[in-house]
């Protein structure tokens, strides 16, 4: 038996954080669009330690910056810090409850959005839209919801490979 989860569950939830990531919705709600694939990537730093590191954080960077028509590398560079946050405090924020773990996401979050700040002004793109703000605070929202229905299908897949 295998604590590990399958490749494609991993692979296949950090492509779908891609799609999410161009489907078009209004201006409003695209500026609250929380970022999916920094949560997703969190989940599996702290659930599949082993599977997930910088490197995987850079190379979904990457791709988003190539799917979102961003500049190359933005994304990289936040996912990479985020990803390094993640792995310092791992041990830390395994072990939280999981509206503690929700927050420390929401402070992730927050530090990513500052950090596109920071790249867009040296960019000379300057300020983004106030509402683009509440996008860590939907993620805080989200992110019970995310971790619960990650959790069961793990959890299914593990008891049918043991009943396999």
């Amino acid at each position: 038996m295998t604590r590990v989860p399958p490749a494609w569950l991993r692979y296949g939830s950090l492509f779908f954080a891609l799609v999410v990531l161009i489907v078009p919705l209004p201006e409003a709600a695209s500026l609250m669009r929380p970022y999916l694939l920094a949560m997703l990537l969190c989940y599996w730093l702290l659930e599949a330690p082993d599977h997930a590191g910088l490197g995987l954080a850079f190379a979904c960077g990457l791709a988003a910056d190539f799917v979102s028509g961003t500049l190359l590398g933005e994304q990289a560079l936040r996912l990479v810090v985020m990803a390094f946050l993640v792995q310092r405090f791992r041990a830390r924020l395994r072990f939280f409850p999981l509206w503690q773990q929700a927050a420390a996401v929401f402070a992730l979050l927050l530090n990513d959005r500052l950090i596109a700040v920071a790249i867009h002004l040296i960019a000379g793109d300057g300020l983004p839209p106030p509402a683009t703000w509440l996008s860590p605070l939907v993620g805080f929202a989200l992110w019970p919801w995310q971790f619960l229905l990650l959790d069961g299908l793990r959890l299914r897949l593990r008891e049918r490979e043991r009943g396999a």
